[in-house]
């Protein structure tokens, strides 16, 4: 595992932790959970969910779910679709609008963006290259092919053009600093029973909190309890 470059990392997941054995040990005190529920609601950053190629923003229904169980309100959590084919440029310039649109909607400062597999792509050059250098609090990449991956050449549709290995548009994206901007927590989980993702070590980024996992399919990085947990943690 890389040491993340950002070290706030670990302060946010210790306090994630705090707060769980908190809530743990004071429940049959507490005489009712809005106070503490519109505390956390008016400290943490919004997140967006970006999916990856050939897919749409309902595989994301589990994990946000899961957040609205956890007291998460439906209005900290948006997902998204968008034409998979495109460049992932144009995506980010969509992507953008999105983010302006949940901060003047919500009146908070940043998002938080959890990105599938493709969506690291034009979530990375829309960090990079964009506004969202000083926009995004925390990035995560399930499964993303931020290196490339060999499984692209079976597709000719520009955006996996751009995610085969050495790519103009990788190349670019990964030059000098791959994990740019203001953005406090940059993250990674990756899978080595990984299906899609070759080599499955494309995930990892220099300057991120690379996680591996157990052997999980593609699918199952935004649907797995634990990743989940460990998302949750980060963005709280």
């Amino acid at each position: 595992m890389f040491r993340p470059r950002r070290t706030r990392i670990y302060s946010r997941a210790i306090f994630a932790a705090s707060l769980i054995a908190l809530a743990a040990c004071s429940n049959d005190s507490l005489t009712g959970p809005a106070p503490r529920a519109a505390l956390l609601v008016s400290t943490r950053s919004p997140v967006l969910f970006v999916h990856g190629w050939n897919s749409s923003g309902a595989i994301w229904s589990t994990m946000i779910g899961r957040f609205e169980t956890d007291g998460w309100a439906p209005t900290e959590l948006y997902s998204w679709s968008y034409n998979t084919a495109q460049s992932n440029s144009v995506t980010a310039q969509q992507l953008s609008a999105k983010v302006d649109s949940i901060l003047a909607a919500t009146g908070a400062s940043t998002v938080n963006i959890v990105s599938h597999s493709m969506g690291a792509l034009s979530s990375r050059y829309y960090i990079k290259n964009l506004t969202g250098g000083s926009k995004v609090d925390a990035f995560v990449s399930l499964g993303g092919p931020n290196h490339g991956t060999n499984t692209a050449i079976f597709c000719l549709q520009t955006s996996c053009l751009e995610m085969r290995p050495n790519s103009s548009f990788l190349n670019a994206l990964n030059r000098k600093d791959e994990t740019p901007g203001r953005v406090i927590t940059y993250a990674t989980w990756w899978s080595p029973c990984d299906e899609v993702i070759n080599p499955q070590s494309s995930t990892l980024l220099k300057g991120a909190a690379n996680t591996q996992t157990a052997c999980l399919r593609h699918s199952d990085l935004y649907q797995d309890a634990g990743i989940y947990a460990q998302v949750k943690a980060l963005v709280q």
